[in-house]
């Protein structure tokens, strides 16, 4: 083991031992009782907290189950990070999309008085939820979300997991989400885990003794939800080349999922000695690997190794992660810790926004006051790649939104001169260096407001870049 991993690992470690709110550790063993769903989730109590498992690894068999239970419970809250399944306990979509699944239909009053959702970063079917004040968001860097746990500041009295059959020696893996889940094993009272053949059986944190649980229900066949980037068009092939340019080889990369990374990684064919160090491991990135440009050589924090916090994606990534060691899930408190991002040279951190002032700040969990994402890692890879020697902070976006039904036609600036009323900024005009549009980068780093003004009207769409000039005008009465 390498002296910085060695390292980062000491100081989650510490931080474990100072805040753990729990008895529990992951050296604490005992002989789990093997239950049936409903069994599992009568441990549930009224304003108990409740930890689901996020991403692809929704325990939906388990949610299921509990939200069954809407009539006898009140007040329980569950938390979780964005969700790629339905959640049942969600008072919303019980009682509309999800209403065929109950024994008896509740109504969205008694949905109400049993359950509130929290979401850490709020996925695309939890936003009409929190818009209607049935569901919420906890504003937290990905980074810090395992300390709320472990500070007894939001701790689970309950976790609820997805896991792999256990191997020979007794293990289960927490599959494609070790982010937040690990910390929930260690500060959870109860610990429920079902056992689920298709969870894939990932390295590094993800490996938990099948004895650190108190509740098990074996044989649940769910197939893990599966996720399709959409088609690439030519605007995102041209925000590709042109971060791909920012580039050198041995770089390491940090980047979502979705059309604009997809199009970086298809420019990045003829790189050489790139490495990963991500929260977030996407489909794309296999061909790079399988061709020899990912080489994980020249990277200082876990050399030779992708490390992520998560996958997302269809049957095929599944399937690669599988008990592939090359791939390392880490607890996501040291994935995003900046200090251990910025060990790794060169580390492009790529993310998105919604819009971008010509100040540099970024608006990326919200449009105006409605609220659609979270800050997620954005900031903690923004300011990991500024650290890193050599690194490059990039921030893309279209220059225009799309319009639907005209693929031609040209929609609302993304370039503003002040962003929408209410609109989160995510990543400040402090953190910004690199915006990326289809029609280059603007480099704010060390620029005045003026320059930077200039810098991103360069990059909008021409057909708004006279009335952005006039914007900049009134606002600093000079010419930019």
């Amino acid at each position: 083991m390498n002296s910085l991993r060695q390292s980062a690992l000491r100081g989650s470690s510490l931080n474990r031992a100072l805040f753990l709110t729990s008895k529990r550790t992951l050296f604490t063993r005992k002989t789990p009782k093997i239950v049936t769903p409903e069994e599992a989730v009568s441990v549930v109590k009224d304003n108990d907290r409740i930890y689901l498992h996020g991403v692809a690894a929704f325990p939906r068999t388990l949610s299921l189950a509990l939200a069954q239970r809407y009539k006898e419970l009140k007040n329980v809250e569950c938390i979780h990070i964005h969700i790629e399944a339905s959640n049942p306990c969600c008072p919303l979509t019980a009682t509309t999309e999800m209403k065929d699944q109950f024994a008896v239909p509740p109504t969205l009053e008694e949905m109400k008085k049993a359950f509130f959702v929290n979401n850490f970063f709020v996925g695309a079917n939890q936003r009409k939820a929190v818009q209607e004040g049935l569901s919420s968001y906890v504003p937290c860097f990905l980074s810090e979300l395992p300390a709320l746990m472990r500070r007894d500041i939001v701790r689970p009295n309950v976790a609820l997991l997805n896991v792999s059959p256990p191997n020979k020696h007794g293990y289960v893996s927490l599959g494609v989400e070790a982010c937040t889940s690990l910390a929930a094993v260690e500060t959870a009272d109860i610990v429920i885990a079902q056992i689920n053949p298709n969870m894939p059986r990932t390295h590094g944190d993800s490996l938990i003794s099948i004895n650190n649980f108190d509740y098990i229900v074996p044989d649940v066949d769910e197939k893990l939800p599966e996720h399709f980037s959409g088609a690439m068009t030519q605007q995102d092939r041209d925000i590709g080349r042109i971060i791909a340019g920012l580039i050198d080889d041995g770089a390491t990369l940090q980047m979502g999922i979705g059309s604009i990374p997809n199009a970086v990684l298809a420019s990045l064919t003829n790189h050489k000695n790139l490495g990963v160090h991500t929260e977030m491991f996407q489909e794309g990135l296999i061909p790079l690997m399988e061709s020899g440009v990912i080489t994980n050589r020249n990277k200082k924090f876990m050399p030779g190794k992708v490390v992520t916090s998560f996958v997302v994606g269809s049957k095929v990534l599944y399937d690669y992660i599988d008990d592939n060691p090359e791939i390392s899930f880490v607890d996501v408190s040291v994935t995003n810790s900046p200090v251990v991002i910025s060990s790794n040279p060169k580390v492009a951190a790529i993310n998105a926004a919604v819009e971008v002032d010509i100040t540099g700040q970024v608006c990326a969990d919200s449009i105006g006051t409605r609220h659609i994402s979270g800050v997620g890692g954005q900031v903690d890879f923004e300011r990991g790649a500024a650290m890193s020697e050599g690194g490059i902070p990039i921030i893309c976006l279209p220059s225009t939104t799309r319009v639907k039904g005209d693929p031609n036609a040209v929609g609302h600036s993304k370039i503003v001169n002040t962003l929408k009323l209410g609109a989160g900024v995510v990543t400040s005009r402090y953190h910004a260096h690199y915006i990326v549009t289809e029609y280059g980068y603007a480099f704010l780093f060390g620029k005045n407001l003026l320059q930077r003004a200039r810098a991103m009207i360069d990059i909008a769409h021409p057909d708004h870049r006279e009335q952005l000039h006039k914007e900049a005008f009134e606002r600093y009465k000079v010419l930019v």
